[in-house]
C-alpha cells in the first residue's frame, strides 16, 4: 500500500460548521441555533482508514452526512477528489455522490422486497448500467464479501452480519473513491463485527474509507482517530 502521506487527500473538509435553527425555520433568520460542528477541518487519503470518535451527539452523524453529501455546511467547505460537493446543483450533485461516495449505514438500509443482488446492484441501475452488467457486477461483489451462496435471499433472510457485508457490497457497486461507514458494527455480535471490520480495512487498499464509531475495538482497528466533542475536534 502507498503511504497516504505521498496521496493526494481523497477527503479533505475545511473549516467546516453545520447549524440548525432551534425548533425548525432557517438558520440567520435571527432565532436561536443549534451548532453540532465548529469549524472541523480533517483530510483523509486513498489508501487509510480514518476514525471519527466521540460520544452520543459529538456530532459524529452530522460530520458523515456532510461528507457524503446528504448535508450542506452552514460554512466551510467539503471536497471529494477535489470537487466541492455544495457547488454541485441538482442532479450533478447526485451523480457525483452516486459515482464518488459509498455509504454504510448502521442500520443497513437494505429494500426487504429485493434479493441481496438486487439490493447491490441498485446504484448500476440509477447509473442506467444495462441489466448483464449490473447482475455481474453484483455477483462479484457478494463472492468477494463471502456471499456468494446468499445472493437470491431477501434481507430477512439473512444474519445481521451478512445484511452488514450486502450493504457493504451495494457501497462499493459504483467503485466509489471513498467510502463512509456510519456505526458499522454497532448492531453486530464482536466475532461478526470482526469481520465486517475486516473487509473494511481491506477495501481501504485503494480507496479511503471514514468510520465513525463509538466503540473502541473498531477505532483500534482505523489508521488514525478524530476525536469529537460537542462538535468541536479535538
Amino acid at each position: 500500500m502507498t503511504p497516504p502521506s505521498e496521496i493526494s487527500p481523497a477527503v479533505v473538509c475545511s473549516e467546516v460548521t453545520r447549524q440548525y435553527a432551534d425548533g425548525g425555520g432557517i438558520v440567520g433568520a435571527g432565532g436561536p441555533t443549534v451548532t453540532a460542528l465548529d469549524a472541523v477541518s480533517l483530510s483523509v487519503s486513498a489508501g487509510e482508514v480514518v476514525g471519527i470518535a466521540g460520544p452520543s451527539g459529538s456530532g459524529k452523524s452530522t460530520l458523515l452526512h456532510l461528507l457524503a453529501g446528504l448535508d450542506t455546511p452552514t460554512a466551510g467547505a467539503i471536497t471529494i477528489r477535489g470537487t466541492d460537493i455544495a457547488s454541485l446543483g441538482g442532479r450533478k450533485q447526485t451523480r457525483f455522490r452516486r459515482d464518488n461516495i459509498g455509504m454504510v449505514f448502521q442500520r443497513f438500509h437494505l429494500l426487504p422486497a429485493l434479493t441481496a443482488r438486487e439490493n447491490v446492484a441498485l446504484p448500476l441501475v440509477q447509473a442506467g448500467a444495462k441489466r448483464r452488467k449490473r447482475r455481474k457486477r453484483a455477483s462479484e461483489l457478494l463472492a468477494a464479501v463471502g456471499l456468494a451462496d446468499r445472493e437470491s435471499h431477501r434481507p430477512g433472510a439473512l444474519s445481521g452480519g451478512e445484511q452488514q457485508r450486502v450493504a457493504i457490497a451495494r457501497a462499493l457497486a459504483a467503485d466509489p473513491a471513498v467510502v463512509i461507514a456510519d456505526e458499522p458494527t454497532g448492531e453486530l455480535d464482536r466475532d461478526t463485527g470482526e469481520q465486517v471490520l475486516d473487509l473494511l480495512t481491506d477495501i481501504s487498499d485503494d480507496r479511503a474509507v471514514v468510520v465513525a464509531s463509538h466503540d473502541e475495538y473498531t477505532l483500534e482497528r482505523a489508521d488514525r482517530v478524530i476525536n469529537l466533542l460537542d462538535g468541536v475536534r479535538q
